[in-house]
Parts: structure tokens; sequence; C-alpha cells
């Protein structure tokens, strides 16, 4: 199945991992869901239970560049979630690509962020999440997200790993 979704994915995001259970999309969608209330809200035990731990997971992305496996992802991002800047998005504009126990999520990011309190700096990543059904719920296992504008990802690289 292929649509364009009516839905956005972002701060105000619930916790829904007990409904990545269901085999079906909404199963895949709840895991989703999850993924941006955990980023949103800088959980990292939610963020953990979101991916896999397999070690061909992969993330790729401005700030970690090519990462595998589910605990070096959670490793960045615990980086992230207790750095100097704060990071909000909402994921839009999204496509899904389903089938049976996958679902493909491509869509943008669009959000800011803010160092101690600052003015915020606005965000737009293109960005692909792969879910997977397997061990009786959804897990992500690849993302993909890129920045366009060089500067914008040189300046958000920078406010990330407190350079700026």
């Amino acid at each position: 199945m292929t649509r364009h979704l009516d839905l956005s994915f972002g701060p105000e995001s619930r916790n829904r991992l007990d409904a990545a259970g269901e085999p079906g999309i909404d199963g895949a969608l709840a895991a989703l869901e999850s993924f941006y209330f955990a980023f949103n809200n800088a959980d990292l035990d939610a963020f953990g239970r979101v991916w896999t731990t397999h070690p061909l997971a992969q993330l790729n992305n401005p700030l970690g560049g090519i990462l595998r496996g589910g605990s070096a992802i959670t490793a960045l991002y615990d980086r992230v979630f207790h750095g100097p800047a704060r990071v909000t998005v909402t994921f839009g504009d999204i496509v899904e690509y389903a089938g049976e126990g996958h679902a493909i999520f491509a869509g943008r990011e669009t959000g800011g962020y803010s160092v101690d309190g600052s003015e915020t700096v606005p965000l737009s990543i293109r960005t692909t999440r792969y879910f997977r059904y397997e061990d009786g719920r959804w897990s992500q296992f690849h993302h993909h997200g890129s920045i366009d504008d060089a500067a914008a990802l040189a300046a958000y690289q920078s406010a990330i790993s407190g350079r700026s």
C-alpha cells in the first residue's frame, strides 16, 4: 500500500509503544508516533524501545553520520538529549509505503533548535524511516535524514556538539 498521510507527528505526539505490538499498519504508525514522542520529550527509554537492537540497524543522519546497531544509535541520542541544544521537530508531508511486516515513512521534519534558551533556529530535514514487525512489535531499523542547506547543516552540527 502506498498513500499520502494526512497526519503529522511532533511535540504533541504520544507514547504509543503498547500499540506498536499490533501487527498491522496501525501498529507501525504507533511506533512512528512513539519515536516523535521520545525525540521531542528527550525520553531515552522510549527512544531505545522504538529502535531494534539488531546490530545492522542503521542511522544515516547529519549528527551521527552512519551508525549501526540500536545501542550506538541510542548512545548518540543520549548525547543529543543531554547536550546544549534543545531540538523539536514535526514530521509531516508523509508518504507511507507499507507491506506485510514492513513500513517506510518518507517526508519532512520541520522545527527548530535553541541553545541555552536563545532564539530558535529553524530546521528542515528530509527524512525516511523504515520499520519492521518482528518479535511481536514494530521496531525502527533504518533512518535517513538530510539537511540540504550546507550552512544550516554546519550550524546545527555545531549547536548539537556544543561548538557554537
